[in-house]
């Protein structure tokens, strides 16, 4: 396993020591871990984050060696959203700066915000949200374009747009209500209040919660159960059939705007490409051997 990569593309008050997101590789397990890394900040989004997240998770996307990824937040929160430094009134100036570019400029801010909630829900490879405390507003949204999210007891959940006289202009209005139902996902959009992690999983959101180990545990001192889970499962799913994987995550975005007989089409496609795959044969063949199966990928 490799060391965390720092990703970084500029320097702010508070980051004088920390890269803002952080990358780690495990070749052998086909796992990559993707860290917002302003813990100071609650790993607000600033527009030097955005960036670097971009960056991030175009590098492990085009990573062969990597098949799943985890995304996490550093310190007591997963993502505050939008750094309210670089809003209307904020000490700094941003692409969600009001200025004199007029609304104009405003629109065109949102396009790396755009391509970085894409490119998660894109990817072909699964990626696992690993969250603890937070997720607000933009940081919400980018925990809703992860494939599969674990979160800790105290995990809570706030589409917070409206606190602040905002819309939900990173995705949410599309995600909330697949999400949540759309009674629920209008009471999140129009109060802004919290949702808890029981809350969460109860509606489906989130996947299962990880208690992490007590700090004073003498057994597993200062461990992280959430993250640990995490990575375990995305070594599981990258142990995976990789073709399979892909199209099934594929399809089944897909298919959320077509109707069924369409998707039927589609998915006759997909498992032809996948029935004529070395690695259904070495699924069958594994089977019948009675051992763990070897997928390459072809």
């Amino acid at each position: 396993m490799t060391g965390p990569t720092n990703i970084r593309t500029g320097a702010t008050p508070g980051d004088q020591t920390h890269s803002t997101v952080l990358i780690e590789r495990n070749a052998e397990q086909g796992v990559g871990v993707i860290t917002l890394n302003r813990p100071a900040r609650r790993n607000a989004l600033n527009h030097e984050m955005l960036v670097a997240l971009d960056a991030a998770i175009s590098d492990l996307a085009s990573d062969e060696s990597v098949r799943a990824i985890v995304l996490t937040g550093a310190g007591a929160s997963f993502c505050s959203g939008v750094d309210t430094n670089e809003l209307a009134g904020g000490s700094k100036t941003g692409p969600h700066t009001p200025g004199p570019g007029g609304a104009e400029a405003l629109r065109r801010g949102f396009e790396l915000p755009r391509k970085v909630i894409l490119s998660l829900f894109d990817m072909e490879k699964p990626v696992i949200a690993a969250i603890r405390g937070t997720a607000v507003g933009a940081g919400l949204d980018i925990a809703c374009a992860c494939d599969i999210r674990l979160a800790t007891p105290d995990a809570r959940f706030s589409a917070a747009y409206i606190k602040v006289g905002l819309f939900p202009g990173y995705g949410g209005v599309w995600f909330y209500p697949r999400m949540f139902g759309v009674a629920k996902a209008a009471e999140m959009m129009l109060t802004g209040d919290f949702v808890s992690a029981e809350e969460a999983l109860a509606a489906g959101f989130i996947n299962r919660i990880v208690p992490d180990p007590d700090p004073a545990d003498p057994v597993r001192p200062g461990g992280n159960g959430l993250l640990d889970e995490a990575r375990k499962l995305a070594a599981r799913l990258a142990a995976g059939p990789p073709i399979a994987t892909r199209l099934a995550k594929t399809m089944m975005h897909r298919s959320l705007g077509l109707d069924l007989a369409t998707s039927l089409h589609l998915s006759a496609a997909a498992e032809s490409i996948t029935l004529s795959s070395e690695d259904h044969a070495e699924g069958m063949a594994a089977a019948r051997e009675k051992r763990p199966p070897r997928y390459r990928g072809v």
